[in-house]
C-alpha cells in the first residue's frame, strides 16, 4: 500500500506554533483532533485560517490536519494560516507570488515582552514615592 503525498509546513504568530500537514482530500480542516468549527468559535477567525486557499485557488482541494499549541484563538488561527501558507510552498513553488503579495509569509512577530526584574510587568514600575 502506497502512502498518501503529504505536505508539512510550521506556522507561529505571537506564542502560537502550529504544525501543519496538507493531505489531498476534500477540503476537511481539524485542528488538534477536532474539527475547525469546534476547535476556533469565531467565523471571522476560521476565515483567516482559509486565506491561502483563497489566494492560490486551491480551496477544497487539501484536507488540513493542524497540532497547534501556545496562545489563544487569534495567534492559533494566524499560526495555522502562515503553516497552510509554507505548507503550500512546497505543493508548487509557483504560489509564491500569490501568497507573498497576499502577505502570507511572513511570520507576524509580535510577542509579549518578557518581564524586567524589579519591575511589576515588561515596563510597568511600581508608582514613584517622594518620601
Amino acid at each position: 500500500m502506497a502512502t498518501a503525498v503529504q505536505y508539512a509546513g510550521t506556522g507561529r504568530r505571537k506564542n502560537s506554533v502550529a504544525r501543519v500537514r496538507l493531505v489531498p482530500g476534500n477540503g476537511q480542516i481539524t485542528m488538534n483532533g477536532k474539527s475547525i468549527e469546534e476547535y476556533i468559535p469565531f467565523a471571522n477567525l476560521r476565515e483567516v485560517v482559509l486565506q491561502p486557499f483563497n489566494a492560490t485557488e486551491t480551496l477544497g482541494n487539501y484536507d488540513v490536519l493542524v497540532n497547534v499549541i501556545g496562545g489563544g484563538y487569534s495567534g492559533q488561527a494566524g499560526a495555522t494560516r502562515h503553516g497552510i501558507a509554507r505548507a503550500l510552498l512546497t505543493v508548487d513553488p509557483d504560489f509564491r507570488a500569490a501568497l507573498k503579495s497576499a502577505g502570507l509569509l511572513t511570520r507576524d512577530s509580535r510577542m509579549k515582552e518578557r518581564k524586567k526584574p524589579g519591575l511589576k510587568k515588561a515596563r510597568k514600575a511600581s508608582q514613584f514615592s517622594k518620601r
